[in-house]
């Protein structure tokens, strides 16, 4: 299994490397949110690993471009764990398009069971009821065909 991992913490990296790592496990690690592309192109990954937080370019602007990408037929889908720094980021998450997040602090048992549900083409998530878990997930506004509900605009007055 090839992951690649975007972050800037070096304790992120560790407790990653430590869960995951095994003989058939290699890790790219992107220091740099804006290399991740680039790093995708050379070779698609199993798994990628975002920091919500990454330098100029963190976890939810990086999936973003990685599914704008997809689309447009320049790189392979790649399958993307966020990990977030509170529950309030799910939302980020979810409208990035990201098949799963786990919210900080992270602990190797949660990182094995989302890694092997991401790997076995699932998702993972945190934070949200498990009713909501159910729902389709929020498809990116780029990719919708659906015009505006709204009526007239109002006028202030």
């Amino acid at each position: 299994m090839h992951i690649l991992l975007a972050t800037d913490a070096d304790w992120i990296v560790d407790e990653i490397v430590a869960a995951l790592g095994d003989d058939d496990v290699h890790f790219t690690v992107c220091r740099e949110g804006r290399a991740v592309v680039g790093e995708v192109k050379k070779r698609t990954p199993d798994l990628a690993i975002l920091d919500l937080q990454v330098g100029s370019m963190g976890g939810m602007a990086v999936t973003m471009a990685l599914r704008l990408d997809e689309s447009s037929g320049a790189v392979e889908h790649v399958r993307v764990l966020m990990l977030l720094d509170r529950a309030a980021d799910i939302h980020l998450a979810r409208r990035s398009g990201a098949e799963g997040w786990l919210i900080k602090p992270l602990d190797a048992l949660r990182l094995r069971r989302a890694a092997d549900a991401l790997a076995a083409g699932g998702g993972y998530t945190e934070g949200l009821p498990v009713d909501a878990v159910e729902v389709e997930p929020m498809v990116p506004l780029w990719e919708t065909d659906e015009e505006s509900t709204e009526e007239e605009p109002a006028t202030a007055g």
